[in-house]
């Protein structure tokens, strides 16, 4: 190729690559006034939620669709996304649960051989909104100052800057707000499904019910590679019918909100407790099981979303890199003397993981099941097949 073809290509691709939107203009709106114009991307309309930024580099395709993310809009501070498309086997639940996303730039065009549409056509499909071409450095540097705040994102000119503003007033923003039940499974369902790419199906004869306040799939995965079988039910199930099912164990799963409102999963976790069955959660079931041991918890400021997040072990002081993604912590002084700190960010210093002293039950902060990710927790999935095996012994 010569000098005069490369000129031409390098035009081209520069055309497909400034061609990342519909062309309509968008407007980001912060609670306090803050205004961002850019493009719009995806649906039409407009969409309110508590604005998170999410320090990631990959794995956009998973955390648009992490359940967790209900009711916040994504920042996501690496510039470029979409680059590798959408494919059918990354999505962590059925549909994008997140209220909408803020990049800095779209690309069209992906380039993965695992891709089957683009990040554009994905939105349009799942109804998302989003906004891209503004300055997200900007946009992280006031949510580190100020905290996450609650925001709307318009699109198409759905709605100018004062209107928007009077939309926002209506939503109050995460702080006491049940979402476990809005986005839990309706119906019970088995799962015995391994991790990618083999998919191979549970070897071992435990059972595990796994509460849904908004499960990630590959935990799922991580869950029947490593301990056993699988039945996932809704986050308001009756002990009773817990108990009926006859777990060896019982997964708390991740899920977005505020945990305090909870008080369905409280008392049965409280009941599971008590009847000394193996209980590990993660994310919001961390947090759940923490306040039906006798703690409380706190909304942070601007929260813990990434994949890049430092967390030691503090029996072995080893440290790991860790997926984040949570707006809410457990805090310290509340903790009883029952409970055991086994984990500790290095960021803040916040709590990351739990352990009973006189009961089989512990938790993590963060998503060692990553997705996106480092995998260096899986070892917590063993830790609870091995505690189910002490427990039967």
């Amino acid at each position: 190729m010569d000098r005069e073809d490369t000129c031409a290509l390098i035009k081209i691709k520069r055309r497909v690559f400034l061609k990342n939107d519909n062309g309509e203009r968008a407007i980001l709106v912060l609670a306090d006034g803050t205004v961002f114009s850019g493009r719009s991307i995806g649906a039409e309309g407009f969409s309110v939620g508590e604005v998170v930024f999410n320090t990631a580099i990959t794995g956009y395709q998973e955390i648009l669709t992490d359940p967790s993310y209900a009711k916040q809009i994504i920042t996501f501070t690496n510039p470029h996304i979409g680059n590798t498309g959408i494919n059918e086997e990354d999505n962590e639940a059925s549909s994008i649960y997140a209220s909408g996303i803020v990049i800095r730039s779209l690309t069209e065009i992906p380039s993965s051989w695992r891709s089957t549409t683009s990040l554009q056509d994905f939105l349009i499909k799942n109804n998302s909104i989003g906004i891209s071409g503004i300055d997200t450095r900007k946009l992280v540097n006031t949510l580190r100052e100020t905290g996450s705040q609650r925001a709307i994102i318009a699109a198409n000119d759905s709605l100018d800057p004062k209107d928007a503003k009077k939309e926002l007033e209506k939503f109050s923003g995460l702080g006491g707000l049940d979402l476990a039940k809005v986005v839990s499974t309706k119906d019970s369902y088995t799962w015995d499904e391994g991790v990618w790419p083999d998919f191979k199906k549970t070897s071992s004869d435990f059972h595990i019910v796994a509460i849904d306040f908004g499960i990630k799939e590959n935990i799922l995965r991580l869950l029947a590679e490593h301990v056993g079988k699988i039945t996932v039910v809704n986050a308001q199930i009756p002990i009773e019918e817990i108990l009926n099912l006859k777990p060896d164990g019982i997964f708390l799963s991740n899920g977005p909100g505020d945990p305090e409102p909870c008080d369905y999963a409280i008392q049965n976790i409280k009941i599971a407790l008590d009847k000394r069955i193996p209980i590990f959660g993660i994310c919001l079931g961390h947090q759940l099981l923490a306040i039906a041991g006798g703690c409380k918890t706190y909304k942070m400021k601007f929260g813990h979303h990434g994949a890049n997040h430092p967390v030691q072990d503090l029996s072995s002081n080893e440290v790991a890199i860790t997926s984040q993604n949570h707006g809410f912590a457990i805090e310290e002084k509340s903790i009883p003397e029952d409970i055991t700190i086994t984990h500790r960010s290095l960021f803040d210093k916040s709590i990351q993981g739990i352990q009973f002293d006189n009961k089989p039950a512990f938790s993590f902060q963060g998503h060692p099941e990553a997705s996106p990710g480092p995998h260096e927790l899986i070892s917590l999935f063993n830790k609870f097949k091995h505690m189910i095996e002490e427990n039967n012994a």
